[in-house]
């Protein structure tokens, strides 16, 4: 298996509970699907999406405090959702350049 791909298996992994940690969150929840544009019954349709799993943690970097809350609760450097991006599709060009 290639470096690249378990990379990208990893970062969808990170995405999947970052989505998780959101959905859990009565605060979050609403601010996400608002930001998106995503309904709450839509959100499994939504994930299967190319550049959905990069929107997750999209939305996680760019706010601080949940940054760190997300981190604290799955004890994970904040740097780590930033390199999880970049492996995702729409995360960054590393990802079409690893394919």
């Amino acid at each position: 298996m290639k470096s690249g791909k378990i990379e990208r298996e990893q970062a969808q992994a990170l995405a999947i509970e970052a989505l998780g940690f959101i959905a859990t969150d009565p605060e979050l929840l609403p601010r996400f699907l608002a930001i998106t544009g995503i309904e709450a019954s839509s959100i499994r349709h939504a994930a299967r999406e190319p550049g959905f799993l990069a929107g997750v943690l999209q939305f996680v970097l760019a706010h601080e405090p949940t940054l760190i809350r997300f981190c604290e609760a799955s004890d994970i450097p904040p740097a780590a959702v930033g390199q999880s991006l970049r492996h995702l599709p729409s995360g960054d060009t590393f990802y079409e350049s690893s394919i």
